[in-house]
């Protein structure tokens, strides 16, 4: 379980005539249903819409509902009278696709739970994954005496940025966004976690981004835009609600905005940083291949997502003169 997400319980789904009353939003429905019963109406109703974690959303939507952090169904908590009307509206948006994150608010991000809103893309947990290789990297750079110096590319919500910030808390981090929206969401991330990051607007792929730490950072780490232009998402929580600059990388395979953060990790990384890049699945080999090009890397791998699938490409800064491509 990820701190800050709703736990999931196993109260036993009630029979199907709780869906009509879900449906109508009846007001009457707090004296006549119960929260296990209201809870077991909303998953028969978002299985329906297909949403794949049915389960824990009508959980979640209870929780923020009632604006408590959990809630027992094996022993449900009193409802105020105007529950039901609130909680079939919180249903019958997520039914009808809108990201569970954006009807909360929120969400769980390693230890963090981060503000989230419409324009700034969603952190995924295989992210986990990624801002873990950057904390490490801190983290044993802090043990061996040092106050190692990270910066998080296309940092969107901030999630890498601000884990990193609360996990290794004598890093120097920096954290860049090429939207404005971004960049003054993740500042209030960091804020509200009592992070000290500076946050600022940039470009990936502007050669003078960050030229003050050229040659001084110890890591450099990075979500970027990686889908092809061809690979439209298939979850409407994605394809309808995820701003295109968040997600599409550019050129045919989607790899334009990555091979952008290799160049700039060559020239922003001091000899024996390391890089971590997210990219997709089917990416690996030619990540790791552009990193291989530049002359600029050495011990390039790709790590495994918490499923197993390659998706995201390690490597470290070469000590020797190298070229850009």
């Amino acid at each position: 379980m990820t701190p800050g997400r709703p736990r999931e319980l196993g109260a036993s789904v009630p029979d199907r005539q709780i869906d009509a009353p879900i449906r109508q939003g009846s007001t009457d429905l707090a004296g006549a249903v119960g929260l296990r019963e209201m809870v077991g109406g909303a998953q028969r109703l978002l299985d329906e819409a297909g949403v794949p974690s049915a389960r824990h959303d009508a959980l979640a939507l209870a929780v923020f509902a009632l604006g408590v952090e959990r809630v027992d169904l094996v022993v449900p908590p009193p409802l105020p009278d105007e529950f039901a009307a609130a909680y079939a509206e919180l249903v019958d948006r997520r039914r009808r696709r809108e990201p569970l994150q954006h009807i909360v608010g929120s969400t769980g991000f390693r230890y963090l739970t981060l503000a989230v809103e419409p324009g700034v893309f969603v952190p995924r947990p295989e992210t986990e994954v990624v801002a873990g290789l950057a904390v490490d990297e801190a983290a044993a750079r802090i043990a061996a005496g040092r106050r190692p110096l990270v910066v998080d590319l296309c940092t969107g919500t901030g999630a890498i940025a601000v884990s990193v910030a609360t996990e290794a808390p004598a890093a120097r981090v920096v954290a860049v966004d090429v939207s404005p929206r971004a960049v003054a969401l993740a500042t209030r991330n960091a804020d509200a976690a009592g992070a000290r990051v500076r946050v600022e607007v940039g470009d990936v792929r502007d050669p003078d981004l960050l030229a003050d730490l050229a040659g001084a950072v110890d890591v450099v780490v990075a979500n970027p835009p990686y889908i092809p232009p061809d690979a439209e998402p298939t979850e409407p929580e994605v394809r309808d609600h995820d701003p295109d600059v968040a997600l599409y990388g550019g050129g045919a395979d989607g790899l334009d905005l990555p091979r952008a953060v290799l160049a700039a990790a060559a020239r922003l990384l001091a000899p024996g940083g390391l890089l971590v890049v997210e990219h997709a699945e089917v990416q690996a080999g030619a990540l790791v291949a552009a990193a291989d090009a530049t002359g600029a890397f050495e011990e390039v791998r790709t790590v495994p997502d918490l499923t197993g699938r390659p998706r995201a490409l390690v490597a470290r800064r070469r000590s020797r003169a190298h070229r850009v491509t």
